[in-house]
């Protein structure tokens, strides 16, 4: 791993066990053993590491939500896909936690992030339609994007929630997998007869995750 992408992976460590706003990049250079200067060589300030971050955060959803091909079993997808998606929302959680702040400090980075989110909305609205197709769930048009909002929203703002609930604020990885859980809670309700012992099936899979998870640590 070469200096820049430890660097990175250094900052989403200490971002996520810290919060974001408690880090500067003098902590991030200190953990790495490097001077404040080395690391301003690579990159010009932690708004520009948050960057690089985002970017690896976009080419996670993009490379892990292809849409389905038609004539595959979409239900066969939707495992893998929440499996990325507990990925993500454990590897990036600091994201979520902070995401009004950062975005507000950074005007280049809200751009982004708002064009990136209408894509990933189409994205998530295609993957509810091919779910549509194979007859796994049953849902009209106009609810296939009012359900990928809801989607969006339940993931977005789902560590954030858990952490409130904390006395200690500590976000531990289990804590991800109820959040799984209300996502395929939310599927189940569109589920059709064909689908609905699978869902249920895959629900209880990360509800038994979910109930590993400790309880206000």
């Amino acid at each position: 791993m070469n200096t820049k992408d430890k660097i990175i992976q250094t900052s989403i460590s200490l971002f996520n066990e810290h919060g974001e706003r408690a880090i500067s990049t003098n902590h991030i250079a200190s953990s790495l053993g490097m001077s404040p200067g080395n690391l301003y060589y690579h990159f010009k300030n932690k708004e520009d590491i948050i960057r690089h971050i985002f970017a690896l955060y976009r080419d996670h959803l993009s490379t892990h939500f292809k849409p389905v091909d038609k004539g595959d079993d979409a239900f066969e997808h939707l495992g893998p896909y929440l499996d990325s998606l507990f990925e993500l929302m454990w590897r990036y959680h600091f994201f979520y936690d902070n995401l009004g702040d950062i975005l507000a400090r950074d005007s280049h980075l809200k751009q982004g992030y708002i064009d990136f989110q209408q894509e990933l909305l189409e994205q998530v609205r295609n993957i509810i339609l091919a779910l549509r197709d194979s007859e796994i769930i049953a849902i009209d048009e106009q609810d296939a994007i009012e359900l990928a909002h809801t989607l969006k929203l339940t993931v977005s703002f789902w560590t954030p929630y858990m952490k409130a609930r904390r006395l200690s604020g500590v976000l531990v990885e289990q804590d991800i997998y109820p959040g799984i859980v209300k996502v395929l809670t939310l599927f189940k309700a569109y589920s059709t007869e064909k689908s609905a012992n699978k869902i249920n099936q895959l629900r209880d899979k990360y509800a038994l995750l979910a109930n590993a998870a400790p309880q206000n640590p």
